[in-house]
């Protein structure tokens, strides 16, 4: 599908500004970029319906023709030959009718099919950046429930708003030509309905724009439920949850009834309009008839036109009802579409590197969109392979922020982050990844079986290579444990095992990946003394010739790091060995102290 533009290919700042504001064409640009792959089903679908509904205008002339010269003389012949004929194009309005939808169903699925894939697509190209912008609840709804709505009104709109303005016209034009002076009494209900389409489309569209808003926040709060259903557990935040989520139903609710009231209103309008113009055609059709100008038959087929008419048109102000909520959700679509990624491959990004995984950090400064404060502020670090860089400091200090740069999940304002004297940003991000491996501070595993998630790192891996970097991780006697072992399900984020199983299995899962270097954001704090110094022993002979960086709270577990980095307010304060930062710097002191004896910390 190439319905939203490809990735850019040269580097960004800053992903252009959108908003749920669009143009009214806004949902037609979509449909015209989108249903280009689909114009075959698209064509059989107008064909069928242009035939379905000729059909269905033809159907009240021969009927009345079989009233007027068949029924009221008499003629049985003519009844039979009409009615078959009758008979014939109801079986062709059916047929069209039929294939018509089906393929109107075609395109629209097709379309949906299309947008799902190419949001999907667009998001896993999102950096941290613009995660943080959308928020995870926006982007699940714009890829399903928005989606949902501009394939339904493209279902509506191929199968009844094609077919109005041919009813309508054909309808009119037919009446006509039964009976002229008739005729004005459709013609006056159609002001009716035409004042009644433009209250529903002002009205709707800001409570379509509500509505969707509610059930971003709807998701957002069930999702933030889900996923942190332990923690409300832990502080019997129940009642909490339930009043947040009962805030937002309720916001969501209120939304939705202001769309009833509307739609409630457009049905009323349109009984009214349609019965008193019923009422309207039958007398003043009776009196013509008392007066001999005009046939039963053609009173029939007058009435039966008249509900076409009126029929189509409000089809077609179904359409309108969906249209504003259609054209919200095909802004947000868009928003996300055009949104370009800030963190992207240059025109000639690098695809191999020379050397063994040198990492350099020089002068690196970072702030957070909209953060008036700069996380990091000239900081200067080295790994280099076969040693041990560690970062230290207290909460805040910009650790996780530090090893974040490295991968490129963000771009630094100043300064700059180089792998083997190469530029992340001039590099191709397969190559950083295939270069670097990153251990989150929150180890998350996804739905699957063990094996699975470690074959995250290296899709072919054996399953020797498996147990390999379970052993060296500390996870394989728990693995061997489990009645199914590599083949063990684990559950959505790895809620089935516990917090120290889960930061063992993700270091085994980098481990696969065998990348020349590795960080470790904090990936030992769920571990107990003893199984932390285990796996960094064996992570010093596994990977001996890798560079490690480790982000760490505890003092025991960087103590023996070749380098240590002390990070204060987002900037470097001491850079040395265990025993030299012990002696002159205060801050690592502090920190050393308020966990170590004394004689522990010598």
């Amino acid at each position: 599908m190439t319905g939203n533009p490809p990735p850019d290919t040269v580097r960004r700042t800053a992903p252009p500004a959108g908003g749920e504001d669009e143009p009214e064409a806004s949902i037609l640009r979509l449909l015209a970029d989108y249903l280009r792959p689909h114009r075959r089903p698209l064509l059989l679908t107008v064909v069928f319906q242009i035939v379905q509904t000729l059909a269905s205008l033809y159907v009240p002339t021969l009927n009345a023709d079989l009233i007027n010269n068949g029924v009221a003389a008499g003629d049985t012949g003519y009844v039979i030959r009409h009615g078959a004929l009758m008979l014939a194009v109801t079986v062709v309005q059916l047929t069209a009718a039929a294939l018509g939808v089906y393929y109107g169903a075609r395109a629209s699925m097709g379309l949906g099919r299309d947008l799902r894939a190419d949001l999907f697509a667009q998001v896993q190209r999102f950096s941290a950046a613009e995660m943080d912008r959308f928020g995870a609840p926006s982007l699940i709804t714009r890829t399903t429930n928005d989606v949902t709505q501009v394939v339904t009104m493209l279902v509506m709109g191929l199968t009844l708003f094609l077919t109005a303005p041919i009813t309508a016209i054909g309808g009119l034009s037919l009446a006509l030509t039964l009976d002229v002076p008739m005729t004005g009494v459709l013609l006056a209900a159609i002001p009716v309905v035409a004042v009644a389409i433009s209250f529903i489309v002002t009205a709707m569209i800001p409570a379509g724009r509500v509505m969707q808003r509610g059930i971003d926040g709807i998701n957002r709060v069930m999702r933030e439920h889900i996923t942190g259903i332990r923690v409300i557990r832990a502080f019997v935040r129940d009642d909490h949850e339930q009043r947040r989520f009962s805030d937002a139903n309720a916001e969501l609710t209120a939304a939705s009834l202001r769309v009833g009231r509307v739609q409630a209103f457009f049905g009323a309008t349109a009984m009214a309009v349609s019965n008193l113009t019923s009422i309207a055609i039958v007398w003043i059709g009776a009196a013509r008839i008392a007066d001999g100008r005009m046939q039963i038959g053609d009173l029939i087929a007058f009435l039966t036109y008249a509900g076409l008419i009126l029929g189509s048109v409000m089809m077609s102000m179904g359409v309108f009802m969906m249209a504003p909520r259609a054209k919200v959700a095909a802004g947000r679509i868009r928003e996300v579409l055009d949104t370009a990624p800030s963190i992207i491959d240059p025109v000639d990004a690098v695809g191999e590197l020379p050397g063994r995984g040198e990492l350099d950090i020089d002068g690196v400064t970072f702030r957070y969109a909209g953060a008036e404060e700069a996380v990091l502020r000239g900081v200067d670090l080295i790994a280099r392979p076969g040693q041990t860089t560690a970062v230290i400091g207290s909460t805040g200090a910009g650790k996780t922020t530090l090893l974040n740069l490295v991968p490129r999940l963000f771009d630094v304002d100043e300064g700059a982050v180089r792998i083997d004297g190469v530029d992340v940003r001039d590099m191709d991000r397969a190559l950083i990844a295939r270069t670097v491996g990153l251990v989150p501070q929150r180890a998350y595993l996804f739905s699957g079986t063990i094996a699975s998630n470690l074959r995250y790192g290296d899709p072919d891996a054996d399953d020797a290579a498996l147990w390999r970097a379970l052993e060296t991780a500390q996870a394989a006697d728990f693995v061997r444990a489990m009645p199914d072992g590599l083949d063990t399900v684990i559950g959505q984020g790895g809620t089935t095992v516990s917090g120290g199983q889960r930061q063992r299995l993700a270091i085994a899962r980098t481990l696969v990946a065998r990348p020349k270097i590795y960080l470790f954001d904090d990936s030992f704090s769920a571990l107990d003394t003893a199984t932390d110094a285990a796996l960094r022993a064996a992570l010093a002979a596994d990977i001996a010739d890798a560079a490690q960086v480790i982000v760490a709270q505890r003092v025991s577990t960087i103590r023996d790091a070749d380098r240590i980095v002390v990070l204060d307010a987002g900037r470097v304060v001491g850079t040395g060995t265990h025993e030299e930062l012990l002696e002159s710097n205060p801050v690592y002191a502090e920190i050393v102290n308020s966990q170590l004896t004394l004689q522990e910390a010598r």
